[in-house]
């Protein structure tokens, strides 16, 4: 009887020792080399092209006390989309959109700063926990609801920010949102519609997101601040507010849990908006993909790039009529 208790706690022992090696090995050797060293990424020539004069910023206070940042584009209607922008950035280049929605009247418009970026967040690339952009999400949401009671939102992301709509939507927030807007959404890094490293714009420390994801299994959560992805920004569209690393609790935070069990948990009107020339993700995937676990409205537009589908004017019709087609639901 001994011995065989004996030879089960060896092997648990033998076991621990052998995960936790490669977890360790994992962190030491899973950074790649400088992010500044870029051979391709995308295209960043259309927001350097697009209008100016975004709302200024607001903040509201988040649960924690924290005061977040966010652009308000009012307008006189019952609805409410919220955009939430994509790694690396903040809410300024969303104004396009934002903008057009508003002059339309098809909806007044938020466009937060997410917690750990814009133009000077606590700390830059971070957040205190995974699952916190959600809370955050979540009490901006309370905030509009109480200053106009009745409004209906929608909440829409663009890239890693649609990555975060799809989280939100599957948690246990999803029911504040009367539909789901997503552009080109970030879905996971092995979800069929992705491109190698985002197309060059992502550099992923692979070994040390593997590492802390086991860690994270076991429910350890203390090296959550190590940083575990860079962005590639040119240094002509850099001014000091973006946000070119990212922590393992910022990033993981980002991304749905898994977007197959997230989409399928919506059970709202959803459009997901596309470009067939995008440069990070497989534009054309993004119907077969999605529609295998939700209901959705999907559109491909042709030749419009990653940043295209969001500050493009091919876009905006096709929003126009989903909004309109929601009031007549």
């Amino acid at each position: 009887m001994l011995a065989a208790v004996f030879q089960v706690l060896l092997f648990a022992v033998v076991s621990a020792v052998i995960y936790f090696g490669i977890v360790l090995a994992a962190l030491l050797f899973g950074k790649p080399g400088r992010s500044d060293q870029v051979e391709e990424g995308l295209d960043f020539s259309e927001l350097m092209t697009g209008p100016s004069g975004a709302p200024e910023l607001q903040s509201f206070q988040a649960r924690d006390g924290a005061r977040l940042e966010y652009r308000h584009y009012p307008a006189d209607s019952n609805r409410a989309v919220i955009l939430l922008h994509g790694s690396g950035s903040h809410s300024r280049y969303l104004f396009p959109l934002a903008d057009y929605l508003r002059s339309e009247g098809l909806a007044r418009v938020y466009t937060p700063d997410l917690r750990g970026h814009g133009s000077a967040p606590e700390r830059r690339g971070d957040i205190d926990y995974i699952g916190q952009l959600e809370d955050d999400l979540a009490d901006l949401i309370e905030v509009i609801k109480r200053d106009h009671p009745g409004i209906r939102v929608v909440v829409g992301g663009h890239s890693s920010g649609g990555g975060l709509a799809v989280r939100f939507a599957g948690g246990r927030h999803g029911g504040l949102a009367e539909a789901y807007l997503l552009l080109a959404p970030y879905l996971k890094y092995n979800a069929p519609t992705m491109r190698n490293n985002s197309g060059g714009w992502a550099r992923p420390y692979v070994g040390r997101i593997i590492g802390l994801s086991m860690l994270n299994n076991l429910g350890i959560h203390a090296l959550d601040d190590l940083p575990v992805i860079e962005f590639n920004m040119p240094r002509q569209v850099r001014d000091g507010t973006e946000t070119l690393v990212y922590t393992q609790r910022l990033n993981t935070g980002l991304a749905p849990r898994n977007y197959k069990k997230d989409l399928a948990a919506v059970n709202k009107p959803l459009l997901v908006v596309s470009g067939s020339a995008d440069e990070s993700f497989y534009g054309e995937r993004f119907g077969p993909v999605i529609k295998r676990y939700t209901e959705a409205e999907v559109e491909l537009l042709k030749g419009v790039t990653h940043m295209g589908v969001v500050v493009g004017p091919e876009i905006r019709p096709v929003i126009r009529d989903w909004l309109e087609g929601l009031d007549r639901m």
